[in-house]
C-alpha cells in the first residue's frame, strides 16, 4: 500500500452505511462538503470560528500537524483566517481544533465532532487526518465574515480505493508548477490517483537517461504552422512532483505507452519501428490513431525494460500503465522481421502477438513487485490475474475482468471523457462536439448489479480522462475537469446515497471556493442558454438555464442590466423576453440566492444580433467525428471555437424565409486537417470544387439537390481566423425552408468550416 491506496475496498458495512442526514439547515449554509460524508449527525449550535481558536496536535505527530497546518492555510485561502497550529492537549475551557489518532478507522477514513467548544477530528491514519482536514476546511462557509460551523457529528470513508483522474501530458505539456496545483485541488476532493500520459506519438515527455533521444527529438514536433512545440519533465522534477503528491496522498500512475501510440520513440530511436528497412519518422503533429508499433526484436524488449526499470526507480507506484489500446496490426502483420520472431515464438495472429508482448513487460514488472495497468485492449485470454484492466469502452470490459479474476478500474468513454464539452453553450472551449454534462458524470453508477459480491470486489473504482489533443492550455484543462472532477469525487467515495439537487447546492460555496483560489473552473451548468433574434427594428432577448440546473429546485434567478453595470442580487430579475433596442448592451448573470454563480454574459445587440447564427446555432448535417475546434490564429471574442464534423463539414440552418430574395454572408476558417483516419479518410468529398481553392455550396431542402448559390473561397494561406466571404443573392423560394452550406474542396487539407452565417433581406 502507498500513499493510502490499498486498491481494495472498505469493508462492507461502511460501503453499505446509509447517509443519516438532518435538513435543519441549508447545505450550502454548512459549508457543503464534496464528496458527501458517509453519516452526518446535526446537533443544536454553532461552534464559533475565530482569532481565539487554536488548532492542537499530538506531540511527535507529523501527519497530524501536516494535516492541521494545511487546515489552516485554506481557510486563509478562503476565509481570510490565521490560526495558530500547536502541539499538546488544551484546556477545557478554551474553543480548540484537535486531531488525534485513534484505532478503529480504515486507511482513508476519518471523524469530525463539532460541539460549541470543540472541533475534534480523528482518525488512524495520515491520510485519514487530512481528508477530516479537507472536510472540516469545507464545512466553514467560504466568506471572510464566516466564523461558524453547525454542531455536527461526522463518520465518513470511502466506497473506492481508486478515485483518479487521468491527464495526458503528451499531446500538450503542462509545467511542473501546474501539475502540482492539480494534485492540490484533486485531494481537496479526496481523489487519490493522478494516471500520468507521459507517452504518446505526438511527444515523448519523460527524461530517461540511457536514451537522451528520447527527449532531445522525441519530445518535440513541429506543429502545422511550421512552429516547434515541446517540452519534457526531467527526472528531479518527477521526483519533486512525486514528494508534494505524497503529501497529498495522491497516488501518480505513471503510463508508458506500447505496443502502439510509440511514434515519438521510434522516431528517436528507428531500430524499435517494425517498417522492415523503415524511413525516419518525425514526430507525428496529427491526432488519430496512428499505425506504429514497436517490434518484437530483443532489442527493442531491452530497450522497454531499461526504460521501465527508470520509471520505476522515480515513480514508488505500485502500478505501471503500460497502456496496449489502439495498436493497429496493419505493420505487424507486413514486417517480414517481425513475422519471422512470430514464427520462432510459436505465435501465428497478430492479436496472439499483443498478448505476448503484455504478458512479457507483465513478467517484468511483476519481478520487480510491481502491477501492470493496461487498457481493456489488453483483456486477453492468458492475461495474467496480476493485470488490472482499465475498462475504457464502456463498463462491460470490467465486468469480464471481474468475473475472470482481474482488478478493473472504470473509465468508460464517453461518459469520463472530459475532453467532451460540458454543455451546448458557445462558451465551452474546444474539444469533442459531444456533451458530457456535470450530471451525466454524476448519475454515472459505478455498481454493476451483475456481479456477486465478491466479483464487485475486483472494481477497484473509477478514473476520469483529460485526453488533451484540443486542450492547449493549462486553463482550459482546469475548466475541462472542474466541476466534472468533483462529481468523479463523489460518485467514487459517497455511494448511493448521493443526491443531485443537493450536490448542486453544495457546489455552490465550493465554486467560491475555487474563485477564491484562482481555478479556471467551467460555470456551465449554471451558465446562461441566450436566443437572440430580430423583431421589429429591436432584438428579441430569451435567455434561459440548462434543464440540469432547473431540475434541482435551487432558489435560481437570473437578473440583468442594461446600463453596462455588471448584475447584482439586486438587479432586474429576468422573467420573460425582452425586446432590446439595436445597439444596446446586455448583461445577464444566474444567482442562488444572493450569491452569483456564472459569469457574466454580455453581448452588444448591433445590426448583426439576431439575424446571423454560429456553427454551435446551426445542425450538423452528420456527426461523424463531430469536434469543436479554434480557428488558426484566432484573435479574438468573434473566432471563438467552431462546431464542425471533420468527415462532413456540411450545416443546416432551420426554417429560413426565403419568401424573397435574401443576401446570404458567411464567414469560414480554413483549419489544418491533422488527422489520422486511416481507411476512413477516403471516405471524405473531395475533389468537387469548381474554383481552385473550392467554395461553399448552399443547397435548399436537403445536400443533395443542385445548389443555388455558390461563395467562393480563398486561398487557404491567407485565411487566418474567420474570413468573411463575399455575400451573395439567393433566388427566392416561396415559403419557409431548410437551407444547407456544404465546403466542396480540392483536398483534405485545409479544412474549411463554418463560423457564422447570416441571411437577410
Amino acid at each position: 500500500m502507498r500513499n493510502g491506496l490499498s486498491c481494495r475496498r472498505p469493508r462492507a458495512a461502511v460501503q453499505t452505511a446509509a447517509l443519516v442526514l438532518t435538513f435543519a439547515l441549508p447545505l450550502a449554509a454548512q459549508g457543503g462538503v464534496i464528496p458527501l460524508p458517509t453519516e452526518i449527525h446535526l446537533g443544536s449550535g454553532w461552534f464559533s470560528v475565530d482569532s481565539a481558536v487554536v488548532i492542537r496536535v499530538p506531540p511527535a505527530d507529523r501527519g497530524a500537524d501536516a494535516a492541521a497546518r494545511h487546515l489552516a492555510r485554506l481557510w486563509t485561502r478562503t476565509n481570510g483566517l490565521t490560526l495558530p497550529v500547536r502541539s499538546g492537549g488544551a484546556r477545557a475551557d478554551t474553543r480548540t481544533i484537535e486531531f488525534r489518532r485513534r484505532s478503529g478507522f480504515t486507511q482513508e477514513a476519518y471523524g469530525i465532532n463539532v460541539t460549541r467548544q470543540r472541533i475534534t477530528v480523528t482518525a488512524g491514519s495520515s491520510a485519514g487526518m487530512y481528508y477530516g482536514a479537507v472536510s472540516l476546511w469545507q464545512l466553514l462557509p467560504p466568506a471572510a465574515g464566516a466564523r461558524q460551523i453547525p454542531v455536527q457529528t461526522i463518520r465518513d470513508a470511502p466506497s473506492y480505493a481508486w478515485r483518479g483522474l487521468m491527464l495526458d501530458s503528451s499531446r500538450h505539456f503542462q509545467s511542473p508548477a501546474f501539475i502540482r496545483a492539480m494534485i492540490d485541488w484533486m485531494s481537496w476532493h479526496k481523489l487519490n490517483v493522478l494516471h500520468w500520459h507521459l507517452t504518446d506519438d505526438q511527444g515523448w515527455r519523460l527524461q530517461i537517461r540511457k536514451y537522451p533521444r528520447l527527449t532531445s527529438v522525441g519530445a518535440w514536433r513541429v506543429e502545422p504552422d511550421g512552429t516547434r512545440y515541446g517540452g519534457y519533465y526531467t527526472q528531479d522534477e518527477v521526483r519533486d512532483i512525486i514528494r508534494f503528491a505524497a503529501t497529498r496522498y495522491v497516488q501518480i500512475v505513471p503510463e508508458i505507452d506500447m505496443p502502439g501510440h510509440a511514434q515519438a520513440a521510434i522516431a528517436a530511436y528507428p531500430a524499435l519501428s517494425s517498417i522492415d528497412r523503415a524511413p525516419r519518422l518525425p514526430v507525428s503533429s496529427r491526432w488519430g490513431v496512428h499505425s506504429h508499433l514497436f517490434n518484437f526484436e530483443p532489442s527493442t524488449f531491452e530497450f522497454l525494460e531499461n526504460v521501465l526499470g527508470e520509471v520505476l526507480q522515480l515513480f514508488p507506484s505500485r502500478f505501471v500503465h503500460i497502456g496496449g489500446d489502439e495498436a493497429v496490426k496493419d505493420e505487424w502483420n507486413a514486417s517480414a522481421l517481425v513475422q519471422a520472431r512470430a514464427r520462432k515464438l510459436g505465435i501465428h495472429d497478430a492479436a496472439a502477438l499483443q498478448t505476448y508482448f503484455t504478458q512479457r513487460i507483465g513478467r517484468y514488472l511483476g519481478a520487480h513487485h510491481r502491477r501492470s495497468v493496461g487498457w481493456d485492449e489488453i483483456l486477453q485470454p492468458g492475461l495474467g490475474h496480476e493485470a488490472i484492466v482499465m475498462s475504457w469502452h464502456g463498463a462491460s470490459a470490467a465486468r469480464t475482468a471481474a468475473i475472470r479474476g482481474n482488478d478493473a478500474v472504470l473509465a468508460p468513454d464517453p461518459m469520463l471523457y472530459f475532453d467532451h464539452r460540458q454543455s451546448s453553450l458557445p462558451t465551452e472551449p474546444p474539444g469533442r462536439l459531444g456533451v458530457i454534462s456535470l450530471q451525466d458524470v454524476y448519475r454515472f453508477e459505478p455498481r454493476d448489479s451483475q456481479l456477486s459480491e465478491t466479483q464487485q470486489r475486483h472494481i477497484l473504482g473509477l478514473q476520469a480522462e483529460l485526453w488533451t489533443e484540443h486542450i492547449q492550455t493549462e486553463h482550459r484543462v482546469e475548466w475541462m475537469a472542474l466541476p466534472r472532477a468533483a462529481a468523479v469525487a463523489e460518485v467514487g467515495w459517497s455511494g448511493p446515497q448521493r443526491n443531485w439537487p443537493d450536490f448542486l447546492e453544495r457546489l455552490v460555496p465550493m465554486s467560491v471556493r475555487y474563485r477564491a483560489i484562482g481555478l479556471d473552473y467551467a460555470d456551465s451548468v449554471f451558465g446562461i442558454q441566450p436566443q437572440l433574434a430580430r423583431s421589429a427594428g429591436a432584438v428579441r432577448v430569451t435567455l434561459s438555464n440548462l434543464p440540469e440546473l432547473l431540475d434541482a429546485a435551487l432558489d435560481i434567478t437570473i437578473r440583468y442590466t442594461l446600463d453596462g453595470q455588471e448584475p447584482s442580487p439586486t438587479s432586474a430579475r429576468y422573467e420573460a423576453p425582452l425586446s432590446v433596442a439595436v445597439g444596446a448592451e446586455i448583461r445577464a448573470a444566474t444567482f442562488v440566492g444572493a450569491e452569483q454563480v456564472s459569469r457574466t454574459w454580455t453581448s452588444h445587440l448591433d445590426a448583426h444580433a439576431g439575424a446571423r447564427r454560429t456553427s454551435h446555432e446551426l445542425d450538423l448535417c452528420s456527426n461523424n467525428v463531430g469536434l469543436l475546434l479554434e480557428p488558426r490564429g484566432a484573435r479574438s471574442a468573434a473566432d471563438s471555437p467552431v462546431a464542425v464534423d471533420i468527415m462532413n463539414p456540411c450545416w443546416i440552418y432551420r426554417d429560413v424565409d426565403l419568401g424573397q430574395g435574401r443576401e446570404i454572408t458567411a464567414a469560414v476558417t480554413a483549419l489544418p486537417f491533422n488527422y489520422e483516419l486511416g481507411s476512413d479518410a477516403a471516405k471524405i468529398r473531395i475533389g468537387d470544387n469548381r474554383t481552385p481553392a473550392g467554395e461553399l455550396e448552399v443547397h435548399i431542402d436537403g445536400c443533395d439537390t443542385a445548389s443555388v448559390s455558390l461563395l467562393p473561397l480563398p486561398p487557404a494561406a491567407g485565411a487566418g481566423g474567420l474570413v468573411e466571404l463575399p455575400a451573395q443573392t439567393l433566388p427566392p423560394f416561396a415559403g419557409r425552408h431548410d437551407v444547407c452550406l456544404r465546403f466542396a474542396r480540392p483536398s483534405l487539407d485545409p479544412l474549411w468550416a463554418l463560423g457564422w452565417v447570416e441571411i437577410g433581406t
